[in-house]
């Protein structure tokens, strides 16, 4: 029974890299528009969280600052100034 359990979730766990790593792939690689780049991220988060429902938290701290850099790297004009040093 607990051996179950345990493929079940590193099957999930599976199925989120392989999610997040095809929304960063998109972000990186796709002519989106920034609203569609956040609606990538958001949607991610949705099927993140179907996965891992009380998993909000871990989820904000490890894969949002990906996005997040993603995103501004893609939609930061180079020598704006965008508060970083």
């Amino acid at each position: 029974m607990r051996e179950d359990l345990i493929k079940e979730e590193e099957k999930k766990m599976r199925r989120l890299r392989f999610i997040v790593d095809l929304a960063e792939a998109v972000l990186m690689q796709s002519s989106l528009t920034l609203r569609e780049s956040l609606d990538v991220m958001d949607q991610t988060k949705k099927a993140a969280l179907s996965l891992f429902p009380d998993k909000e938290s871990v989820y904000d701290l490890i894969y949002l600052p990906r996005f997040r850099r993603i995103i501004d790297e893609r939609f930061t004009i180079p020598g704006s100034l965008s508060g970083r040093n």
